[in-house]
């Protein structure tokens, strides 16, 4: 099952090697919204915490 797991990671790894050699800016758009998703997840348990402290 380890084994398994270790080739499925390279072949996950391959294909974002193979994407972004072949489409740099669309890969990069795609980070950018990944990082704008994650920072807006973080403002949202932000905003949440600070009502539950008042």
């Amino acid at each position: 099952m380890a084994q398994a797991k270790k080739i499925a990671l390279y072949i996950l790894v391959v294909f974002v090697l193979y994407s972004i050699i072949t489409s740099p800016e669309r890969s990069a758009e795609l980070v950018g919204v990944g990082f704008e998703g994650v920072s807006s997840a973080a403002q949202s348990v932000g905003d949440f915490m600070t009502e539950l402290v008042k």
